[in-house]
């Protein structure tokens, strides 16, 4: 597929040159998978899939178009170059548009070096379905879980290749494996559910199925019989599993198509504080082994490791070529492309640190309050930070667990939230957001 997939983009820019582009660039993606799921120890889905796309953009001038399709066939190539071709003619000038620079460029392409390719050979389909029966047995082997929703696995691989007439032209390559299981404790109209999903790049480093099986059969335990919290100001701790939202209504803040747009609580707040001073937020493209990880991106422009947030001050934006030009800046190699549209900005792996205390320390030093674990929705102004969100949970009395709460909603603004976190050392390793547990003081809980 990668030496295929070359051809296939230098094609599609040859022809987008015969229409009539100045200028064009190429991806094209392709990639199979297999996933199964399992209910009661029988099989209820299998899904096998396969296939390419290609997107192409081309520039008249200061315009471009983009267009995509499936079809590689020369006469096929030849009627989408044609397209994007008269399609850009007709769009609007955009001075900010256009390829990177050959100076720009990335130089090392081989992204061999990141480990993103599983050299062991799939599992098959039986294999597979051993692996999703493990973890559902697993889970209905807990107290309290009467049934699953379903347990499923899956494994896939993907090329991704990059051209553009600047003179860039690289691929990579990645392997993908996951096991999944959902799990219910109680009955009828009391019935909870929870999960626990696992991906990685290599198979050997997903946790046993047996042990997600046995996380989500006792995540679903511990949520039964939920009751309501009482409204008032309250501590809050969000667990692992969602601490990353915290984080991501940041990134989002940063990310240089809002700024832009002027539409960011965060716009005049480079080079202040947005974190405690002893926290520091980083972003590796280059972490082997992980799925987001990296060399080059969609621009062709080389990814970079970065401090974001540094002891907790705001040190700049996330960019692509586009948005660092209307800012006067230079890309930050974050640009992230499908098929059928322009470049945008998007982060890889991010990392906020572990604290020095553990979640159960910061649990008991919250005396009453909530721990979040699953949330529901989301009203976040872009503008002024002013976040709510539905949740659900445990509550918190004299610094122990008191049971499940459910049907309730978190409210504050993300200035003030972000400004008074404390992390846990919880943090978990192969996530695109490796984010431990978050202690946020003083948020507005609507409960009974």
């Amino acid at each position: 597929m990668a030496h295929n997939s070359e051809l296939i983009a230098e094609e599609f820019l040859q022809r987008a040159r015969s229409a009539g582009a100045d200028e064009a660039d190429a991806i094209v993606a392709g990639g199979n998978s297999v996933e199964l799921e399992v209910r009661n120890g029988k099989l209820e889905h299998v899904e096998r899939s396969e296939g390419a796309e290609a997107g192409l953009r081309v520039f008249i001038g200061d315009r471009q178009a983009c267009v995509s399709g499936s079809d590689f066939s020369n006469e096929s190539i030849v009627i989408m170059a044609e397209q994007a071709v008269a399609m850009a003619r007709a769009a609007p000038e955009d001075p900010f548009s256009g390829l990177a620079d050959a100076n720009q460029l990335a130089a090392d392409t081989d992204s061999c070096s990141l480990d993103l390719s599983d050299p062991a050979d799939p599992p098959d389909l039986e294999n597979i379905r051993d692996i999703a029966c493990r973890a559902e047995a697993a889970a209905l082997a807990v107290h309290g879980v009467t049934q699953t929703e379903s347990a499923a696995a899956g494994h896939g691989s993907t090329t991704v290749c990059v051209a553009a007439t600047n003179g860039f032209l690289a691929h990579r390559h990645q392997t993908s494996m996951f096991i999944n299981c959902t799990a219910i404790s109680g009955s009828g109209l009391e019935m909870e559910v929870d999960y626990c999903f696992e991906s990685r790049v290599y198979a050997s480093d997903l946790p046993a199925a047996e042990d997600i099986g046995k996380i989500a059969g006792a995540r679903a335990a511990s949520r039964a019989g939920p009751t309501r919290p009482p409204t008032g100001a309250f501590p809050v701790l969000y667990d692992e599993r969602v601490a990353s939202s915290l984080v991501g209504h940041l990134l989002s803040a940063i990310n240089g198509t809002a700024i832009t747009r002027g539409a960011s609580w965060l716009l005049d707040a480079q080079g202040q504080q947005v974190l405690p001073e002893k926290i520091t937020l980083s972003e590796n493209p280059h972490l082997p082994r992980h799925q987001s990880s990296k060399l080059f991106d969609a621009e062709g422009l080389p990814t970079a490791q970065r401090e974001l947030v540094k002891n907790g001050i705001l040190q700049g934006w996330i960019l692509d070529l586009a948005t660092a030009r209307k800012l006067d800046l230079m890309s930050t190699g974050n640009a992230s492309r499908g098929t059928n549209s322009p470049p945008s900005p998007s982060v890889t792996n991010i990392c906020l640190p572990d604290g020095e205390n553990s979640r159960e320390e910061l649990i008991s030093a919250m005396n009453t309050g909530l721990i979040i674990t699953s949330m529901i929705g989301s009203t976040i102004n872009p503008t002024t930070g002013d976040y709510s969100r539905g949740a659900s949970g445990f509550w918190v009395e004299q610094g122990e667990v008191r049971g499940a709460v459910s049907e309730f909603t978190v409210a504050g603004n993300l200035k003030h939230m972000l400004m008074s976190v404390i992390a846990a050392n919880d943090s978990k390793p192969f996530r695109r957001f490796r984010v431990p547990s978050l202690l946020v003081e003083g948020l507005t809980v609507a409960g009974a």
